[in-house]
């Protein structure tokens, strides 16, 4: 039978495959679970929970994807393996940090020939090593004045803000957020979404997860900035805060599930 983080692991995700709001807390289950590898330790029999010894060697069977690309196949369970494989197989049981940051570069697949699975790419693995979430983020500070275009976007990104709206509730410490269209021109070709949030506490997890959200909803993958508000009482921090309407607010039931958990 699955334990507890192993049953927490499968619902996480499955949760993620239907709901993006969810992916952010897929990324940080996974790296605190541990994975079932089909392969062997320093040449004995697998079958069971591995203590890696630095130096020593292990080796991981790979399939290969219809397209002849080889993968390296993981899975939350050892049930989920035992469905995935025709044959007796020798497997170890390692935890998720330590396995992707030893096969760093290669391909992964997350519970293949399961209802819910996922293929990890070396450059998300890298995002979710370095980051805890699947994209590593783009920052830019602006150093001097610049002159920039804010408007309503004439089409409003329903998923977008639906997504975003859901992730937010989950951060205690966001109180509104905006979505304005932005045009730098010494910067941008076009316009693009800026999602503003006032938020206290957590700052880079929150952006983080948006981050993560927002590329996986933007309308036809379009750029998608994020801006902490409250910050400044004057330029666009304050233009946006007065002149705009949040596509979020933080209501009540929000902030005591805030305060005293869910």
């Amino acid at each position: 039978m699955s334990d507890e983080k192993e049953i927490k692991l499968e619902t996480a995700l499955k949760l993620a495959a239907d709901h993006p709001a969810e992916r952010p807390e897929f990324y940080r289950v996974l790296l605190d679970s541990s994975l079932y590898v089909l392969g062997s330790s320093g040449g004995a029999k697998g079958d069971g929970e591995v203590e890696l010894k630095a130096g020593e060697h292990i080796s991981i069977q790979h399939w290969e994807k219809p397209d002849g690309t080889p993968v390296i196949p993981i899975f939350t369970s050892l049930a989920t393996l035992q469905r995935a494989i025709s044959q007796e197989s020798e497997y170890m049981k390692l935890p998720a940090r330590a396995f992707f940051e030893m096969t760093r570069g290669e391909g992964v697949f997350l519970n293949p020939r399961s209802d819910y699975g996922k293929e990890f790419v070396p450059e998300e693995i890298e995002a979710m090593l370095a980051e805890g979430t699947g994209r590593l983020p783009q920052t830019r500070v602006v150093d001097e004045e610049t002159q920039v275009l804010v408007g309503v976007p004439a089409v409003v990104p329903d998923r977008l803000l639906k997504e975003l709206s859901a992730w937010f509730a989950k951060c205690p410490g966001v109180s509104r957020a905006f979505l304005v269209l932005m045009h730098d021109p010494s910067v941008d070709d076009k316009p693009h979404y800026l999602v503003g949030v006032e938020m206290s506490g957590d700052v880079q997890e929150v952006m983080r997860g948006a981050g993560l959200v927002a590329a996986d909803t933007s309308p036809d993958g379009q750029a998608v900035d994020l801006m902490r508000l409250g910050q400044k009482d004057n330029g666009l921090d304050s233009h946006i805060r007065s002149q705009f309407t949040p596509f979020y607010v933080r209501n009540m039931k929000q902030k005591l599930m805030g305060i005293f958990g869910r």
